[in-house]
């Protein structure tokens, strides 16, 4: 069992026996265990520490209060929510069954009156918790289980919890909320006005994806996804299967415009629509001026300076290519250029929109130190303690970096605590690290070697 299991296992004892962990997302780590007042078993989500430091225990727990009010038969109850060894939980229901990601992973399209009547299902669900003023913000098929044939919406409580948080904190955090093929377009252009209509945007998605066995926008990285959602219309999902119904594909392509007010004003709306054989509606392509229109989107990232931004021209043709190409300047402020001769001198985080680099040393002083930019935020920070640092390398969740100095090998985390040293004493010119998703530190010049992320004996590869 790990520390963190043994931790919160020791915290919980008097209610809980933690048993396993069982699933892992960006926001928080699931765990197995039984509810030793009334023996049965129970899922246990533990908010990530940065999230958790972002939310604060006295909000997380006044703002969970909500989401147990929240009384459906197709929403996953809340049993318990507390705070316990600096760690942020809530208790639900362990489901027997699978998630609809698991089922689509298996069979990759659904026959059309189980994808039709899980959506109106999930819309019911959605639109009970809307009339009670929450918007799940992630409705995707990973948070749908299906507990013998039948839908349960899960992570309200999450959703509660950081709807109120502002958004640089969570930005400083690392932590995305909503997972991108299934982000409205106001809510993958941060608009801040995160509504009902953006849950419905999402549940869309998924509909297409059960009938389609594709999302309506995929790109092969989270960024050329977030650029189709905001500058691509939707395929209509019956071009990609003849058999679905006209209705079921008109009420698709409703839930699925950019422009919030052009979707179904409530859950229960699409729900009824997919329902009726007699729903349509014609497809109107927003003007100039419409908010998220294609010929007139400007969808901008000011990257560091007001000179850098990333575009659509206005009055652009609309391509249906995969192929655009985005150029961006970046200036990097003097005392903060690149510098090194040493190995690779820049290492881009699994967000794509942060990056570590070897930078100059503190003025007045010789050598360099690893600086880190979030490209949506203007200037760099130093990691403190990684003077003379070089080849740095971000953890899989980004929340660390790694680096080599003076041959050895460390790690800093990004939130200010002092570096650790993995490995010392390399003799074999290290010049490039690579921190893989295997849990191993790799590193390497004449050969290739490994350490394990927390330390440990040095492997040759």
């Amino acid at each position: 069992m790990s520390t963190i299991s043994e931790r919160l296992n020791e915290a919980l004892k008097d209610r809980y026996r933690v048993e396993q962990e069982i699933g892992q997302g960006g926001m928080a780590t699931v765990y197995l265990a039984s509810d030793l007042r009334h023996e049965r078993k129970v899922a246990i989500k533990v908010l990530k520490p940065d999230l958790a430091a972002a939310i604060g225990a006295d909000r997380f727990l006044s703002e969970i209060k909500t989401t147990a009010r929240l009384q459906h038969p197709h929403i996953l109850t809340l049993h318990d929510s507390g705070e316990a060894d600096g760690f942020l939980y809530y208790v639900m229901p362990y489901v027997e069954g699978e998630s609809l990601r698991s089922r689509l992973d298996r069979e990759g399209q659904l026959p059309i009156d189980d994808a039709v009547d899980i959506t109106r299902r999930v819309a019911e669900a959605l639109d009970h918790a809307h009339r009670h003023g929450i918007v799940h913000r992630d409705i995707k098929p990973a948070n749908i289980l299906l507990s013998e044939g039948e839908p349960l919406v899960a992570d309200f409580g999450i959703a509660v919890a950081v709807g109120g948080v502002q958004d640089q904190r969570l930005t400083d955090t690392g932590v995305s909320i909503g997972s991108p093929r299934y982000m409205s377009p106001e809510q993958a252009a941060s608009d801040g006005r995160i509504g009902p209509t953006s849950d419905i945007f999402s549940l869309g998605c998924v509909l297409f994806e059960m009938l389609a066995g594709t999302p309506p926008f995929a790109g092969n990285s989270a960024q050329a996804t977030v650029l189709k959602i905001l500058s691509e219309e939707a395929a209509s999902v019956s071009d990609q299967r003849k058999s679905v119904p006209p209705n079921v594909a008109a009420a698709v392509s409703r839930a699925l415009e950019k422009v919030p007010a052009d979707r179904f004003n409530t859950a229960e709306q699409f729900a009824k629509a997919l329902a009726d054989p007699t729903f349509a509606v014609a497809k109107s392509s927003v003007g100039a001026n419409g908010k998220y229109s294609l010929r007139g989107i400007a969808v901008r990232a000011v990257l560091g300076t007001a000179a850098v931004i990333l575009a659509f021209l206005a009055g652009q043709q609309t391509s249906n290519s995969d192929d655009l190409v985005l150029r961006l300047g970046l200036d990097l402020p003097e005392g903060q250029a690149l510098s090194g001769e040493t190995g690779s001198r820049l290492a881009i985080a699994p967000d794509g929109l942060t990056f570590a680099y070897v930078g100059a040393a503190e003025e007045g002083t010789q050598g360099s130190r690893l600086w880190v930019r979030d490209l949506r935020r203007q200037g760099a920070t130093v990691l403190g303690g990684t003077d003379g640092a070089y080849a740095p390398s971000f953890s899989p969740d980004g929340s660390r970096v790694a680096f080599l100095r003076e041959a050895s090998v460390w790690v800093v985390d990004r939130d200010g605590d002092p570096p650790i040293m993995l490995a010392d004493g390399l003799g074999f010119g290290a010049i490039n690290v690579d921190w893989g998703e295997d849990g191993f530190i790799y590193f390497g010049g004449r050969g290739v070697f490994r350490v394990a992320e927390g330390g440990g004996e040095v492997q040759e590869v």
